[in-house]
């Protein structure tokens, strides 16, 4: 959501901006479809499009155009192997395509279709051609459609909202952290909390919903799914084994418990004789992340960011 806040900042103070933004990739190239930065008439930039010498060499072109008021959609191709032609200095291998588009204030209203969408965790799509750039409400089935038939002839769609949720049970300091790192990562976060009035929950600036509940009710909230992934760190033990027993029953991509292995085991004792099996206590994630004997909050966040992706990537 920042590159686009970014991005709307700058239309929004009359400036011209150059989106750089990869429209298709082959091999290992650093960049890949859907990778963006903004290259502004004040020289600010924001994103990446894969790095090293083949982005700022880009990104310099993006500049003189700028400068020089060349203002033209094209393509790009570069191909990270040696000294070929489109060669982009880089020894990687693969390729990459890289789409020019110049915007301007007239394009406003575009951008402000993707922040609502974001904001609103609604759905739609970004379309850019040889001819328009446009947001709409179409859904695409994948994460990307493109053609590329000539420099002239090529467009490109991006779904456009957050895919994954991650609920976070537990309004305290962890909670911030992980807030704060999974809105980075492009999802969506909601945090729940049962206390009225919490610092850390007025203090917490990320999270995109932020609701106090009865955790009883815990379940009525949260959408099973597999995009839908559920860390849970509520302030005591009572808490979190209620919430864990409302949820271990429902389908979701993750669910994950912070605590010491002795609370957890404890825990676990307790909700066996609660009629919850050991099989279903199995699919739990506890403790919370991976074992990189993670202290701080931050840390924490880390942790369990790194299994969160795991258990994303290997699933898709």
């Amino acid at each position: 959501m920042k590159f686009w806040q970014h991005l709307l900042s700058k239309l929004q103070d009359n400036q011209n901006v150059y989106l750089l933004t990869v429209i298709e990739n082959i091999g290992s190239s650093p960049g890949r479809k859907g990778f963006k930065m903004l290259v502004a008439e004040d020289d600010f930039i924001f994103g990446s499009i894969g790095g090293g010498v083949m982005e700022f060499s880009l990104v310099e072109e993006a500049k003189k155009l700028l400068r020089d008021g060349d203002l033209k959609i094209f393509l790009k191709k570069q191909i990270h192997q040696g000294h070929k032609q489109d060669g982009s200095g880089m020894i990687c291998s693969g390729e990459q395509t890289v789409v020019f588009y110049p915007l301007d204030t007239s394009h406003v209203s575009v951008i402000e279709g993707v922040l609502d969408c974001l904001q609103a965790n609604a759905k739609g799509t970004l379309t850019l051609s040889t001819s328009l750039i446009d947001f709409s409400n179409e859904l695409l089935e994948d994460k990307f459609e493109y053609k590329i038939n000539s420099s002239q002839d090529w467009f490109f769609k991006e779904y456009i909202g957050f895919r994954s949720t991650l609920y976070i049970v537990g309004g305290g300091h962890v909670s911030v952290a992980v807030s704060e790192l999974f809105v980075d990562l492009g999802f969506h976060v909601v945090v729940f909390d049962n206390r009225e009035h919490l610092n850390t929950i007025e203090l917490n600036t990320s999270a995109h919903q932020k609701l106090i509940i009865d955790f009883n009710e815990i379940a009525n909230y949260i959408s099973a799914g597999s995009e839908s992934y559920v860390a849970i760190m509520t302030n005591k033990y009572t808490d979190d084994k209620l919430v864990l027993s409302k949820l271990i029953s429902n389908n979701y991509a993750y669910i994950g418990v912070l605590g010491s292995t002795a609370k957890l085991e404890t825990m676990w004792e307790v909700l066996q004789k609660e009629d919850i099996t050991m099989a279903q206590l199995d699919t739990v994630h506890a403790p919370i992340g991976l074992a990189i004997k993670s202290q701080t909050p931050h840390e924490i966040a880390v942790s369990i960011a790194a299994e969160v992706i795991k258990v994303k990537n290997t699933n898709q």
